[in-house]
């Protein structure tokens, strides 16, 4: 069941700290540089699509390598009173999945209060994008993560499958293990 209002609300209110603290240690950097663009992928990303799951990590890339700042871990309450936490991931890489050349292009902008995006432009994935990303690991949450995407309407399995065959073309290797879940993917959704 999909979390009410109140949970989004909150969840975004602790990403906002989250993005705030990271945009806070950004001052000082030489206007040529800015904005820096940061671009959410993962479950917190597929929670403001679906609102289906609610992520503990922050799953982000950097156009720019940033030192980031210690304290980024907010608590939150969520509707049933139960203490959550949301960090942000220092261990995400996203040359590990499956990624369009394009998909921090056509990613989606995310204004959050408190946080400017001259200096600081947090961006979504776009749906798309989001479960191509989750192609190479394919795990039964991005299993289900590619089914939620796909039950909002989000995706098709015509589209992931243009959108991953063309991400293929910039990896390397033996691809085969890739393509088949590729077309596993695409049966799922059909």
């Amino acid at each position: 069941m999909p979390p009410d209002a109140s949970v989004r609300r909150e969840f975004l209110g602790a990403l906002a700290e989250i993005v705030g603290r990271i945009a806070a240690s950004l001052h000082g950097v030489a206007p040529v540089v800015l904005p820096i663009h940061m671009y959410i992928a993962g479950g917190a990303a597929l929670h403001f699509y679906t609102g289906e799951r609610v992520s503990n990590d922050v799953d982000a890339a950097f156009s720019h390598r940033i030192a980031l700042p210690e304290d980024l871990e907010v608590a939150w309450r969520d509707a049933d009173g139960a203490s959550r936490l949301l960090y942000f991931d220092r261990n995400y890489n996203d040359t590990l999945a499956l990624l369009h050349e394009d998909a921090y292009d056509d990613s989606h902008p995310l204004p959050l209060p408190g946080v400017d995006n001259a200096v600081l432009d947090v961006r979504l994935l776009s749906p798309l994008d989001l479960a191509v990303s989750k192609l190479s690991r394919f795990s039964g949450q991005d299993r289900e993560d590619i089914l939620a995407l796909a039950r909002h309407a989000l995706i098709d399995a015509a589209g992931l499958r243009v959108r991953a065959d063309e991400a293929l073309g910039g990896y390397v290797g033996d691809l085969a293990r890739v393509r088949n879940t590729i077309d596993i993917a695409c049966r799922m959704i059909a």
